[in-house]
């Protein structure tokens, strides 16, 4: 078993390196548009693409892990997503664009799965919990300072050049696979004997589990989505960066919180329904507060959907046997993604079909109240 502090960089490395290299593209958007010339369905299109290869390529992710182990895995994810970045920022036209993106997500798509294994095998049983929201928290944090550090590395580092700044991008990325093969130790988790990759869809853990992570990615979705609109729609446009940067930035006391607290938070039977009141309530104030209300009901909203997010990502490591921990994962991430895509295009639609600009939000309280139903399920 690795020593805590090293096993904990690598996992902390490794999360950050799942939103990485997806989420700095963002700021860099205007800029792709022109230089490629490209219409909004283009772009819309480049930004559904990860979702969908998170939720088609988690089941091969599985494959390769009974076949190769997670902790190898774990590494060609990340140098081919490190390699899918660099060459987003080589790409001639937008088709070469959708071709590296696809790349790019397919590293990622194989690595989630990988990592509630490795988890399970690098960290003490009581602190498998501990180690799941140290890589949650990686991912949350590569989030916000993807975001924030893209245009300043592309200005000073890049020298102007969103292609060299995606390029710079990858870098941490393959760093980071170095590390995990130069640190990580040889063994694979796979078993021994005919490996099982495919899951059980007749377990009701794997619906369960799918649901809860779909319902933390429908209210991150949603929200970042509809916000901006909403609240141009109610004429508050000056309320719009600091309302997403309230949700958003409710993710880290959400996610620091999870550190400390993961571990007896899954063995309490009512944190579900406490998290998905949470979500109503927040939502709640977003819609029917005044401005000092929306803020803080937006900072709940991000830090309630931090911690569902945590408690889903490991409870595949808590409730699955050794063997069976990257297939129920991966059933988990197949589930929970095209929630993801589907859900916000439903909120729009009802928007438009009444045009009732809340309406947009109903996926979020879909979210909170399928939360709420799993109060009845006592895992262990």
């Amino acid at each position: 078993m690795l020593k805590q502090g090293t096993a904990l960089t690598l996992l902390w490395l490794a999360g950050a390196a799942l939103r990485l290299t997806i989420l700095v593209v963002a700021p860099l958007l205007p800029l792709i548009h022109r230089d490629l010339g490209v219409n909004e369905t283009a772009i819309g299109t480049l930004g559904s693409l990860p979702s969908l290869l998170f939720a088609c390529a988690a089941i091969p992710g599985a494959l390769l892990i009974a076949r190769i182990g997670a902790r190898q895995t774990l590494v060609a994810g990340l140098f081919v997503t490190a390699a899918g970045c660099a060459l987003r920022g080589a790409a001639s036209d937008i088709v070469v664009l959708y071709l590296a993106t696809i790349v790019m997500s397919a590293g990622i798509a194989v690595m989630q799965p990988a990592l509630p294994p490795l988890v399970r095998d690098w960290m003490p049983a009581d602190r498998i919990g501990f180690g799941t929201a140290v890589y949650s928290n990686g991912l949350v944090m590569a989030a916000l300072l993807g975001v924030a550090l893209s245009l300043p590395v592309m200005q000073t580092l890049a020298h102007g050049s969103w292609r060299f700044a995606l390029l710079l991008w990858g870098l941490p990325v393959a760093l980071t696979g170095v590390l995990v093969l130069l640190f990580a130790p040889q063994q694979a988790v796979a078993g021994t004997g005919v490996p099982r990759w495919w899951p059980d869809w007749r377990d009701p853990l794997v619906w369960r589990l799918g649901f809860l992570a779909g319902s933390a990615n429908i209210i991150y979705w949603t929200a970042n989505t509809f916000l901006p609109d909403y609240l141009v729609e109610l004429g508050q446009t000056q309320l719009i960066s600091p309302v997403l940067t309230a949700f958003n930035g409710g993710q880290i006391p959400g996610s620091l919180f999870m550190l400390f607290w993961t571990g007896p938070l899954l063995r309490r039977k009512g944190v579900f329904a406490v998290i998905g009141l949470a979500v109503l309530a927040s939502l709640g104030g977003v819609l029917l507060g005044g401005a000092s209300t929306m803020l803080w009901s937006a900072g709940i909203l991000g830090c309630a959907n931090a911690v569902a997010l945590v408690l889903a990502l490991a409870l595949p490591a808590t409730l699955g046997a050794p063997q069976d921990v990257h297939r129920l994962s991966a059933a988990m991430f197949t589930i929970s993604f095209p929630c993801s895509v589907l859900f916000p295009i439903l909120g729009g639609y009802a928007w438009d079909a009444t045009g009732i600009p809340a309406l947009a939000f109903t996926p979020i309280a879909l979210g909170g109240a399928a939360i709420i139903a799993l109060t009845i399920w006592r895992q262990g």
